[in-house]
């Protein structure tokens, strides 16, 4: 492999966005692409200058991994491995396939990594899906089957009060007021249920951060550091303005919340990324979302407990929290055509929103997303 780099295997092997090397058995590195050089953050001819031991975190059991290749000429996967360095950066959860390949006599092993973050985005998006449609289906339900006879309920309590003693009048007052908080709770969940109709505004979505920041610095984060890193040349998205500043406002309180008051940070971005797409059922296309939002703060994290249902409602690490938001967030995101995403370490927690310049309707669940 090493000496057929421009060989047509090798070319095509450049082109691919995972990244590739190719390892003798001895473990030094034959071949890297493209995508390897720069997962890695070193060029070929340093790789080749290198062992696997080299790039990778020490004690990884990718080293195990490959060895169990040559030994048995199985094609092994494993998943979940971290191969965050102090080159690389954080921590880098991945999912590594190893093969066995016989060229020109020798037998070298070829390696393939997958970021997790980008792996699991697919399963992540049909949870979030399928979370706000059963909060949407729940809402709508509570809200015939139990407002309806609450107003009944209150009615009658407020006919029977004229004709009571004084001490009985205090149960009709009861009666109100606790059938007014089942209703107020209930209208916390109607907002699943609303799916706005004009979805079809021509939105800036920077006037729509500046109004959410505006609010948060005179109020809620009015001790913490909120900076902004935006691309002015983003086109206008098609939606609801006043559903997206529920939205940036929900995930700027969270990161408020998360911060400490002295010493915290929130850094708002917005960029254009190409090539994150969604395939819609019926739709016979996929649809590119490359207008990229992100609310980062420097937070202790999301717990490890919470991250794979975060999306999900009645979920929260919050004393008195209802755990609605980030499912309501969700539900709202989905109904412009998105996706929300999430990474999170101590010290780093960034939410991530990819939307469609057009508009993709909600409800049609995601089949597929492919960066």
């Amino acid at each position: 492999m090493s000496e057929a780099l421009h060989s047509k295997p090798s070319v095509i092997l450049a082109g691919l966005p995972q990244p590739v090397i190719v390892l003798s058995r001895d473990k030094a590195v034959q071949y890297a692409n493209f995508a390897a050089e720069e997962f890695f953050s070193l060029g070929l001819t340093l790789l080749r200058t290198r062992k696997l031991e080299d790039i990778i975190p020490f004690g990884s059991p990718l080293v195990g991994l490959v060895e169990e290749v040559f030994r048995s000429g199985s094609t092994i996967n494993e998943y979940e491995i971290d191969l965050g360095t102090p080159r690389t950066g954080k921590k880098l959860l991945t999912d590594v396939q190893v093969g066995l390949v016989t060229y020109d006599g020798r037998e070298e092993a070829v390696m393939i990594i997958q970021k997790k973050s980008i792996a699991s985005k697919i399963d992540r998006q049909l949870t979030h899906r399928g979370a706000a449609r059963s909060v949407s289906g729940m809402a709508a339900m509570l809200a015939h089957e139990i407002k309806n006879p609450l107003s009944g309920i209150r009615g009658a309590a407020q006919l029977l009060e004229p004709d009571l003693d004084e001490g009985s009048r205090d149960l009709t007052k009861l009666i109100c007021s606790e059938t007014d908080r089942i209703a107020g709770l209930v209208d916390q969940f109607e907002v699943f249920t609303d799916t706005p109709q004009d979805l079809l505004q021509d939105v800036n979505i920077h006037t729509v951060l500046n109004y959410v920041t505006k609010i948060a610095r005179t109020g809620f984060a009015d001790s913490i550091l909120i900076r902004e890193d935006y691309d002015p040349s983003l086109p206008s998205l098609q939606g609801n303005k006043d559903k997206l500043i529920q939205v940036f406002l929900n995930l700027l309180k969270n990161a408020a919340e998360s911060v400490d008051p002295e010493q915290g940070k929130i850094t708002l971005k917005t960029s254009f990324r190409p090539g994150v797409r969604l395939a819609l059922p019926g739709q016979g296309k996929r649809v590119s979302l490359p207008l990229e939002f992100c609310v980062i703060d420097n937070g202790p994290g999301i717990p490890d407990d919470l991250r794979n249902i975060l999306f999900e409602p009645f979920v929260t690490s919050k004393s008195g929290g209802t755990g609605l938001g980030l499912a309501l967030v969700a539900k709202i995101i989905g109904d412009h055509g998105g996706v929300i995403e999430f990474d999170s370490e101590p010290g780093h927690t960034e939410f991530r929103i990819l939307m469609p310049i057009g508009l993709q309707r909600s409800n049609q669940s995601v089949e597929e997303t492919r960066l």
